[in-house]
């Protein structure tokens, strides 16, 4: 009898101690000791993701239906217009555009090229100018002071005032060839401007480096250029890469300018057809080529920034 009342008696004892005070019973160890999620707080996960996933399904629906309402009210709306027929065939000949787009992709191969050698020089000056603005000795300040003035006048004037005072101003003295080029004079007015915004770009990465840790590196016997070589400079670029692939960006789009100075790039050819066919298409056709080099280049820069961001998270 003893026996036995011991073992009822243990039965609503070892029940509610084992299961804590959740009425449910126990949800803290099963058969054989291991550890399932308590019943109620698995259905209340499952609710919230039952939740937000029927929210982010609400919101994408919301979405592709305003944008396909905006796409029909383009579709049916802009063709509606008085002079649709005299635009569709100015700028929307596909017999122009069949003709002339080969021509425009082998001009572009010089907006490449352009880019191409000017993207390194700008990179190296823009960090020779950063560097120099960060100069914290006295006896280095008028190289401090030739870096700021420099950042601020390039970066105060237009791009396309730059390459004309460059482009026609330089081949003015009467250099002999090749020195003469306006292929020379527009790329180095394209590096100046470039350099100064990549210059800033930079400083401000350097600049968001904790002095602490510079104060770390010379505490540990560290020289101010190695300080700057090995600890600053690493995490500076690295913050600053998404900022400096939009800047790049925005270099391959401006090579353009330089047709104004001679260079017959993809824009000069496509006014040269445009003269010769009196059709805008070959602009349109210019814009699709530099659209399928920009967007994807902006889409990585996006996913940089994400990337950093999700780091520094």
């Amino acid at each position: 009898m003893a026996s036995g009342h011991y073992r009822r008696s243990a039965d609503p004892v070892t029940g509610p101690s084992s299961g804590g005070n959740h009425p449910g019973g126990d949800c803290s160890a099963g058969a054989e000791g291991a550890a399932p999620p308590c019943p109620d707080h698995a259905m209340t996960q499952t609710r919230r993701q039952i939740f937000e996933a029927r929210q982010r399904r609400r919101a994408s629906t919301i979405a592709a239906a305003s944008t396909a309402g905006v796409l029909l009210a383009l579709i049916v709306l802009i063709p509606m217009a008085p002079g649709w027929e005299a635009v569709k065939r100015s700028f929307f000949n596909p017999e122009v555009f069949a003709r002339t787009f080969p021509g425009l992709l082998e001009a572009f191969l010089l907006d490449v090229a352009i880019f191409a050698w000017c993207a390194p020089l700008i990179a190296a000056l823009g960090l020779l100018v950063a560097l120099l603005r960060d100069l914290r000795s006295p006896a280095l300040y008028p190289l401090r002071l030739a870096a700021v003035v420099y950042t601020d006048i390039f970066r105060g004037l237009p791009v396309i005032l730059v390459i004309y005072l460059i482009g026609f101003g330089i081949p003015g003295l009467g250099l002999p060839r090749p020195w003469n080029s306006p292929y020379l004079w527009g790329s180095l007015a394209l590096i100046l401007v470039y350099a100064a915004y990549v210059a800033e770009v930079i400083r401000s990465g350097i600049e968001s480096v904790h002095d602490s840790q510079r104060a770390a590196a010379l505490s540990l016997g560290l020289s101010q250029s190695d300080t700057m070589r090995y600890v600053i400079l690493p995490q500076a670029l690295r913050r600053v890469v998404p900022a400096n692939m939009n800047l790049f960006i925005a270099l391959q789009k401006d090579v353009a300018l330089l047709s104004f100075i001679g260079p017959v790039e993809i824009f000069r050819q496509a006014g040269v057809y445009k003269s010769l066919l009196a059709n805008f298409t070959p602009y349109v056709g210019a814009a699709l080529i530099f659209l399928a080099i920009t967007i994807p280049a902006t889409r990585y820069a996006d996913h940089l920034m994400n990337r950093e961001r999700r780091r520094r998270t």
